[in-house]
């Protein structure tokens, strides 16, 4: 059945169309009536043109895939009376939105730069500006001493002031100007410094037009390369760069080499990869003598190597997918022997770091040497690793946390190995990661962050151990960290399984049952939400809203078991355990039932439709951003957008009726009903490449029709946007406010709480 019409006060400006094309009536948006001094808001409704899809003896009517039709003038008309539509429906909301920018902005050093970092003969940094969208990219001359400590010491910049000697690299301010949409996509500088190779995206497709520019001079060479993905890379003489390019259902499956001043149709193939469902991309290696190939699922792959210094010897396979092998390898000579460090799933499910010699290779993998460097562990998930010239360096998840795991080169895979070290900090949720290792440095860089700890920048003296904070990045406003608190809970599924949850709240809430709460999560791809600051989550801490993180099977938070437990004829328990959360949290004791509002995206948009056909009664919102919601669809036609790679996520529903029937019975656009749904908004992309926008327009459509509530439910889109919504930090920062907006005006928790003597300062 329709849902009522919403009644309400709107500004007499607000934008109002009805769309008649051919005579149909395609969208009525907001058509409106004056009642009482009250204006009655009418939905757009979408013309239902059914389609069937058949497999497996099932067939589906579909009367919305219409709706997928890009360059059809209705659909544009539609969704342009969806966006007139929510439009009016959250007037009302509008000044919250402001003020949640405002915090975020007032919140934010706008004028602010990265700690600079070395390369070669030059420290590099990126800057922002009070005013401006989009990063600034500069570089100033490093010196050379004889001090190593006073070398690798980056120089004292301070935000606003000017930095002597600075040279602008790339001013994504004046590249975006006039541009719809502006995002860099790679950005690489030669060895020597002379050159720098960025690419650019205008309009929010992921597809990037590539050019180099000349740092002696300023001037843009004649190369331009239209039509590459995510990447780029010099070659060490500085005279090829090398990038990807994806097929027409946007997979990345060529690396092509350019060499400069040469024409695009020259490009050299390097490798293209002809199955659907692997990705490719490449990387050099950390000493710059080899580019890697990586071909790959998430369940195994393989590497081709290129000797950068003898490209004519072609590419060199290590081990080939065939053996099912998960691996990455990064080269390295011992001994004047090329070996490689592999980190491997191979008898390891959580992967492990063995140290191989090339020679090895040649020989069938049953016959291989292989030297352990890091062993398998139950409770540690290693997720990569790296070298300098005198140190391996281990990215490792030991207690749900990211850490990073420090032994010296001497002795490696050997009797005489060190036991690796490990940086230590005093909080017990936090994220630590490699952010920076060159070669040849006598210290690397390392990110912290944590739920309410800004972002910090850490430079580890390799021999001594010694840690250096550069900077902690600034907090306007008169943030305080100790009027929050950041704790880990446990939610037991129905299975039994003990569900880490972290629950972020200010400190002055009591536990009296009377405080809404967001719950977010993401659950798919062994990606994990690690703990991180978000300055744009102190406005919903700030008006009292508890924040939880559900850390659902499905992620990477307890390890690859953790991760193929929601996988694939496992899913549902991706979606159980977001409700089993939910639950727990409403029991809680701190938390009113029924003031519950739901936030994801992409993948977790796809949990958040899932959970609200599961359990709709327990959400008095969801906010599902460009949304996975007709997945089904989707990954049954390979040639859409990268839906061949989602047969190793969610199982291959073409060729096996099993993966169908369990697919059905929980992707959100087939099991829509009739009942109570909560208050919805589905935010989107026009140009969105990975999550097409039509997904969420075909199930806010349906949601519409069969609802038995009288909760609006909308449809937000983006016209110029990517997966990302829209460029540039304001816009983003709007994006943002528009949704945590949504959420508090649903939960009654509009307005910021008074501080409690004693806690605010």
């Amino acid at each position: 059945m329709r849902p009522p019409t919403i009644i309400g006060v709107f500004p007499v400006d607000t934008h109002l169309r009805t769309s008649n094309l051919h005579g149909t009536v395609v969208s009525v948006a907001c058509a409106m009536l004056w009642q009482d001094g009250a204006m009655t808001v009418t939905p757009p409704v979408a013309k239902k043109v059914p389609t069937e899809r058949t497999h497996h003896g099932d067939t589906f009517v579909d009367d919305y895939e219409w709706l997928r039709a890009k360059d059809n003038p209705e659909v544009v008309e539609h969704l342009t009376a969806e966006n007139a539509y929510t439009d009016a429906v959250t007037a009302g909301q509008e000044q919250l939105r402001q003020d949640i920018f405002n915090e975020i902005k007032n919140r934010t050093q706008e004028t602010d730069l990265s700690v600079p970092a070395r390369k070669q003969d030059w420290w590099y940094y990126s800057r922002t500006e009070e005013g401006k969208q989009y990063s600034i990219h500069c570089r100033v001359r490093a010196t050379d001493t004889g001090d190593v400590a006073k070398d690798w010491t980056p120089p004292e910049v301070v935000p606003g002031q000017a930095v002597p000697g600075e040279q602008i690299l790339l001013d994504g301010n004046a590249e975006a100007e006039g541009k719809p949409f502006f995002s860099v996509g790679g950005i690489a500088v030669s060895e020597d410094g002379n050159l720098l190779a960025f690419s650019v995206d205008n309009a929010g497709d992921e597809r990037f037009t590539l050019r180099i520019k000349d740092l002696r001079s300023g001037e843009l060479l004649p190369d331009e390369i239209p039509n590459v993905f995510y990447g780029v890379a010099f070659s060490p003489d500085g005279r090829q760069v090398f990038y990807t390019v994806v097929d027409d259902s946007w997979r990345p499956y060529q690396v092509k080499s350019h060499r400069l001043g040469t024409a695009v149709d020259d490009d050299a193939l390097v490798y293209q990869e002809d199955d659907v469902a692997m990705w490719t991309g490449f990387d050099l290696s950390a000493d710059r003598t080899q580019l890697l190939i990586g071909i790959g699922c998430s369940e195994y792959s393989e590497y081709r190597v290129l000797d950068l210094r003898n490209q004519d010897a072609g590419l060199t396979t290590l081990i080939p997918r065939s053996e099912r092998v998960l691996y990455e390898a990064e080269p390295l000579t011992i001994d004047s022997r090329l070996h490689y460090l592999l980190t491997h799933d191979r008898g390891a499910k959580n992967s492990m770091v063995s140290l191989v010699g090339a020679e090895q290779f040649e020989r069938p993998l049953t016959e291989q040497q292989w030297l352990t460097v890091v062993e398998h562990d139950d409770a540690v998930r290693v997720h990569g690793a790296t070298v300098t010239a005198t140190h391996v360096l281990v990215s490792v998840r030991k207690d749900t946390t990211m850490r990073v795991q420090i032994l010296p080169r001497e002795g490696l895979g050997t009797s005489s190995q060190h036991a690796p070290i490990e940086p230590s900090f005093e909080e017990d949720l936090y994220t630590c990661t490699l952010a920076g290792a060159e070669f040849e440095a006598p210290m690397i860089r390392l990110s912290y962050i944590s739920y309410f700890t800004p972002p910090r920048i850490y430079d580890y003296l390799l021999d001594g151990g010694e840690l250096t904070l550069r900077k902690e990045t600034p907090v306007r406003g008169g943030y305080r960290s100790e009027e929050y608190v950041a704790e880990r809970q446990w939610a037991t599924a129905a299975d039994g399984t003990q569900i880490p949850l972290s629950v972020l709240r200010r400190r002055d809430l009591t536990d009296d049952g009377t405080n809404p709460a967001v719950i977010y999560a993401y659950g798919s791809y062994e990606i994990s939400m690690d703990p991180g600051f978000s300055i744009s989550r102190l406005s919903l801490l700030d008006r009292g809203v508890m924040f939880v993180v559900a850390h659902i099977r499905g992620g990477g938070e307890m390890g690859r078991t953790w991760y193929e437990d929601g996988k694939k004829l496992a899913k549902k328990n991706t979606f159980t355990d977001f409700v089993d959360a939910t639950t727990h949290i409403a029991e809680s004791g701190w938390v009113d039932r029924n003031r519950i509002a739901a936030i994801g995206g992409s993948a977790g948009g796809l949990l958040m439709g899932a959970v609200v056909n599961l359990a709709p009664e327990k959400y008095r919102a969801v906010i599902a951003q460009v949304p996975f919601v007709d997945a089904l669809t989707t990954i049954l036609d390979p040639e859409l957008p990268l839906s061949a790679l989602e047969w190793e996520e969610w199982g291959n529903p073409i060729t096996d009726p099993e993966v169908y029937r369990y697919m059905k019975e929980y992707t959100p656009y087939e099991n829509v009903k009739a009942t109570t749904y909560p208050r919805i908004a589905a935010v989107t992309s026009f140009n969105d490449t990975r999550v097409l926008y039509v997904e969420p327009a075909k199930w806010v459509a349906k949601l519409r029709e069969v609802t038995t509530g009288s909760e609006p439910i909308v449809l937000k889109t983006e016209m110029d946007g990517g997966h990302g919504g829209a460029s540039g930090r304001y816009e983003q920062w709007k994006d943002v406010a528009w949704d945590y907006a949504f959420a508090a005006d649903a939960l009654g928790a509009t307005a910021p709480l008074t501080r409690t003597a004693g806690v605010a300062g």
